[in-house]
């Protein structure tokens, strides 16, 4: 009689089944604590806003005629704080495009006067003129003011052939007394306390091109804004076809100087001879 073998129950295995759930929730709970712990950023302070500086030019164009007997460059504007020597001040630069000019000395050889010794000076500026609320040197260092180059004897004059000071000298005091370099003779007014404008005299000789006007807001002897304004001048009607005459047939407006010279001499002959 075969026997039954013995039912044998298996054994039941340790679940696992729990460990990801607790896992679970371990996690749960721990991420909000991590997140709490990292430490919070300090707030980034938003920039600072720039001075308020607001400044135009009263025209953008100077037209030249033959009938032009100079002008001048009105520069207008506003500031936030009050002008004065307690608070803001302002400064304008107008500079006109880049020149060549040659200083010769006369000796004297003979009795007779000739040219001597010459230096030139190249890439200087054919107009410069300087306007501020007071003195510059008074409202800047002397570095700032170098590097900005707020004054005549801080300009740029590359120079070639003579080296001596005197040529130096001597193309200052030509530019300054035809009017095409101007240090702070004229100031720069204010009225009600922060509005501001200057005239910059322009001569009849002056260059045709384009011209730049730069205005400083200078607060605690540092400069803190700036703006740029740009003018253009240029010859319109006649002058403006005598000039091209002249630069595109400079032998043809040579002779024609010297006809026309010939003509008002022997014309200014008969008229007086009759008289």
């Amino acid at each position: 009689m075969q026997g039954t073998l013995p039912r044998i129950a298996p054994r039941r295995r340790r679940g696992t089944g729990g460990r990801p759930l607790l896992l679970a929730l371990v996690l749960v709970l721990l991420l909000p604590w991590r997140a709490f712990a990292q430490p919070v950023p300090p707030p980034v302070a938003p920039p600072a806003a720039p001075p308020a500086l607001a400044a135009e030019l009263s025209t953008n164009r100077i037209e030249v005629t033959t009938a032009f007997a100079g002008g001048e460059i009105l520069v207008f504007g506003a500031t936030e704080r009050l002008i004065g020597q307690a608070g803001d001040e302002i400064i304008v630069l107008a500079t006109g495009p880049a020149t060549s000019l040659v200083v010769r000395r006369k000796i004297q050889v003979l009795g007779f006067w000739i040219n001597g010794p010459s230096a030139r000076f190249n890439r200087i500026p054919s107009f410069w003129v300087l306007a501020a609320t007071r003195p510059v040197a008074e409202m800047l260092g002397e570095a700032d003011r170098e590097e900005l180059r707020l004054g005549l004897d801080l300009l740029q004059l590359p120079q070639l052939g003579g080296r001596e000071p005197s040529f130096r000298a001597a193309l200052r005091e030509l530019k300054q007394s035809s009017g095409l370099w101007v240090d702070q003779v004229r100031p720069v007014q204010v009225s009600g306390g922060r509005l501001f404008h200057a005239r910059l005299p322009v001569p009849s000789t002056v260059r045709t091109g384009e011209y730049r006007v730069q205005v400083l807001l200078v607060r605690q002897r540092r400069v803190v804004a700036r703006q740029e304004l740009s003018l253009e001048i240029e010859r319109v009607g006649s002058a403006a076809r005598i000039a091209d005459v002249a630069e595109d047939l400079p032998v043809l407006y040579a002779v024609a100087s010297i006809l026309l010279a010939a003509f008002a001499g022997w014309l200014g002959s008969v008229l007086f001879r009759r008289g």
